[in-house]
């Protein structure tokens, strides 16, 4: 069996794991330095996401990184199903939260700016695009997984 780059247990997807929990916990802090997020329900909605990516990605980093040193990769297929169900989940829910936040923040930009001050709305605007980096590299952690899986 070929090993894919990028699945689970190789030096590719640590390097995407550890990318993801720097980009949810960047998206969490420009979030979070507001002090007016929680009056939407999308900006919660984001932060509730971030709060679930962060220990997913940080968890799997680690147990990528120690596969790399012992160089066994994970080759179980239940324990693959159950990374790339949890993979795929939290890659639409970051995918919705951060298309949310920016669409709210759009409204609030566009309604004459009375809403947002435009400090604040750019740290929303750079939260979401965190997060759309954070869900760009979690679809690809889900594909590399999922094209590894029917080979188990």
């Amino acid at each position: 069996m070929d090993e894919v780059p990028g699945s689970v247990g190789t030096s590719a997807s640590f390097s995407l794991r550890l990318g993801q929990t720097i980009f949810s916990s960047a998206s969490l802090l420009f979030m979070s330095l507001g002090v007016d997020f929680y009056s939407y329900t999308a900006f919660c909605y984001l932060v509730t996401t971030m709060g679930l990516v962060i220990p997913w990605s940080f968890t799997l980093a680690l147990v990528d990184g120690y596969s790399v040193l012992v160089k066994c990769p994970i080759r179980q297929p239940g324990i693959l199903l159950i990374i790339v169900v949890g993979d795929w989940v939290l890659s639409i829910l970051t995918l919705a939260a951060a298309s949310s936040t920016a669409s709210v923040v759009d409204l609030l930009l566009n309604s004459n700016g009375s809403n947002c001050p435009p400090k604040l709305c750019s740290r929303y605007n750079i939260s979401s695009a965190m997060a759309i980096l954070s869900w760009f590299l979690s679809l690809a952690s889900a594909l590399f997984n999922l094209w590894l899986l029917p080979s188990l």
